[in-house]
């Protein structure tokens, strides 16, 4: 059998490319997961994923939910969240949900009431306070906040009933606080004459 027989210069080439090609592939395997630096306490350095350094806790806010909605309550969610996500953590809207007067692509504000009003005659209300036999509805007494007050305390403003009262709740989940009593003029049923009855007893 031939014997072949390598010169010194053609051995070391050999052993050039051979360790060339080791090292290419290390490269390949090992760069994508090369662990990012952090210092930690001491002056030292660590190594981890840096998977794991670009995690960070998202930020969330908490509304309550309350109307016709199955599940009502207190609920988590992302920074960024509409009102369609916080219904969909209640488990949705009942079938006496007035769907109409609910904005469901308005941002949610932390500490946000998300009230979803009943249909007319559904039942709802029933837990609404009514005019006395005089016809004069009970007035409050203490200025009801515009931006906190809850269907019952609106109810219960002269000239206010169940169906206005929802709408001022959805007007406001829609475009957001009020920073001015006038502002309820916008909402059909309130004109300029009810706004002048209710200056004193309601506040922005």
């Amino acid at each position: 059998m031939p014997t072949f027989t390598l010169s010194r210069s053609r051995a070391l080439l050999a052993a050039g490319v051979a360790l060339a090609v080791v090292f290419g592939a290390a490269h390949l395997l090992g760069g994508s997961s090369k662990p990012a630096q952090v210092t930690v306490e001491g002056g030292g350095a660590a190594s981890v994923p840096r998977s794991a350094a670009r995690v960070a806790t998202a930020p969330v806010l908490v509304v309550d939910v309350a109307g016709a909605v199955r599940r009502p309550g207190l609920y988590r969610l992302p920074q960024g969240s509409r009102i369609a996500d916080a219904l969909a953590r209640a488990g949705g809207e009942t079938k006496h949900a007035d769907s109409l007067l609910v904005n469901l692509a308005a941002p949610l504000a932390d500490g946000e009431q998300v009230l979803v009003p009943a249909l007319a005659g559904a039942g709802g209300a029933g837990g609404t306070s009514s005019p006395s036999a005089s016809g004069a509805p009970p007035s409050p007494t203490a200025p009801v906040d515009l931006n906190t007050a809850t269907a019952e305390q609106l109810d219960a403003l002269p000239g206010v009933g169940p169906v206005t009262a929802e709408k001022i709740i959805a007007y406001r989940q829609a475009h957001g606080a009020f920073t001015s009593v006038d502002q309820l003029d916008a909402i059909s049923g309130i004109g300029p004459s009810r706004i002048a009855d209710l200056k004193g007893l309601v506040q922005p």
